[in-house]
């Protein structure tokens, strides 16, 4: 295992771009006003161009516990969940089929706009799209259903019958992906494609270790979304009256062998969430969050290469072990705080000129917009003194 130590990479161009325009540089605003939950922005920031390189990262200070040996996953990530700083990682931005994690990004969409009070009555043809093989929660067409009880098909037994159903009800299936995908970009998870909001494995369809772990920080900050991951069991209607409320239960509990203890792995300690999946494709993935002594840490591990149904659990409870016991001991190595606003376009004269793009410089949101500030500013200014020059000299 490589483990490389962070520092500023930026091109040529870059510096010259920031040196030229540095006179101009203006702070940023933090973007407009957010309807949903956002979860705290960083005190400082980090590198962010760090995360885009291959291999493990840490920042490590004396002290510092070495990182676990046992860890097979392609892609993992450890970050704290209350400052978003990415402690430790390993091919963070590696795009990778995400499986049912890929539903937290689906709440994070639909869960604002169709909240557990709600009731449904569903349909043949809501349920008629769901894909064969999938997981479910046992929805039955002309029942009636609390939209609470829909959220935790969802959440605890991975039920595409629900998600399809939550999904009619928030505009339709294509509507849901657009807005999903829309939600990914603001919150600044780039790396992942929407193709089925359940997570089914589709062509295209992809994310990261980087991107659910932006998912799971950013659902902690709700607490219905909160509230729901960390739920262990319930019971779920096996039929309904007309209101929703049950004629008879049967039990259900959650998939995330974390949260139950199931299968020899004992309840993690201190654990609230989030959520696990599973594909051929994807493999086994999975979103964990736990908070010990006043601090909330997340992993993401997506895919290991060895070790079972059990790996996925037993590789996030080491790097979460590590994480706790490595407070105070490391230095950020990326941040997974939203951008304070939409990434704007280069210019269209700087990109024809051949300049580095920002996708190649990989600086952070803040700087990009500062220099977009700059560049505007002195065009502004140099637009000025022609019309003066153009003033004193006449026609």
């Amino acid at each position: 295992m490589s483990i490389r130590s962070s520092g500023r990479r930026t091109g040529a161009g870059a510096a010259a771009l920031a040196i030229g325009a540095s006179a101009l540089l203006v702070p940023t605003a933090a973007g407009t006003t957010h309807a949903e939950p956002l979860p705290p922005r960083p005190a400082s920031s980090v590198d962010a161009s760090l995360l885009h390189r291959p291999g493990t990262h840490v920042r490590a200070r004396q002290g510092a516990p070495a990182l676990p040996d046992d860890v097979s996953a392609l892609s993992w990530l450890v970050a704290d969940v209350g400052t978003g700083a990415v402690l430790a990682a390993h091919d963070a931005h590696r795009r990778l089929p995400p499986a049912s994690t890929l539903k937290t990004l689906f709440a994070l969409t639909a869960l604002p706009h169709l909240p557990g009070s709600g009731r449904h009555t569903v349909t043949d043809a809501e349920l008629d799209e769901v894909p064969e093989g999938s997981s479910t929660v046992g929805l039955t067409a002309d029942h009636t259903y609390r939209v609470a009880d829909l959220w935790r098909g969802v959440f605890l037994s991975s039920g595409n019958d629900a998600v399809h159903v939550l999904a009619a009800m928030n505009g339709g299936w294509d509507v849901t992906s657009a807005q999903m995908q829309a939600k990914a970009r603001a919150l600044g998870a780039r790396d992942t494609t929407v193709v089925s909001p359940d997570g089914f494995d589709a062509e295209g369809q992809a994310s990261s270790a980087y991107d659910l772990a932006v998912f799971g920080r950013t659902g902690l900050a709700d607490p219905a979304f909160a509230e729901y991951a960390a739920t262990a069991d319930a019971q779920f209607p096996g039929g309904t009256h007309t209101d929703g409320s049950p004629t008879w239960t049967y039990g259900i509990e959650n998939t995330n062998r974390l949260v139950t203890g199931q299968d020899g792995l004992g309840r993690y300690p201190g654990i609230i969430g989030v959520k696990n999946g599973y594909t051929s494709q994807a493999g086994f993935t999975l979103i964990a969050a736990a908070r010990r002594d006043g601090r909330t840490l997340l992993a993401t591990v997506m895919n290991p290469q060895w070790g079972g149904a059990n790996a996925v659990y037993e590789e996030a409870r080491s790097l979460l072990d590590w994480g706790f016991a490595a407070a105070g001991h490391v230095d950020p190595v990326g941040s997974l705080a939203p951008p304070a606003s939409p990434p704007a376009a280069p210019p269209a004269a700087v990109v024809a000129a051949g300049a580095v793009t920002p996708d190649r410089l990989h600086v952070g949101a803040p700087m990009l917009y500062g220099l977009s500030a700059a560049f505007l500013a002195a065009v502004t200014a140099l637009a000025g003194t022609a019309v003066l020059r153009r003033r004193r000299t006449g026609p």
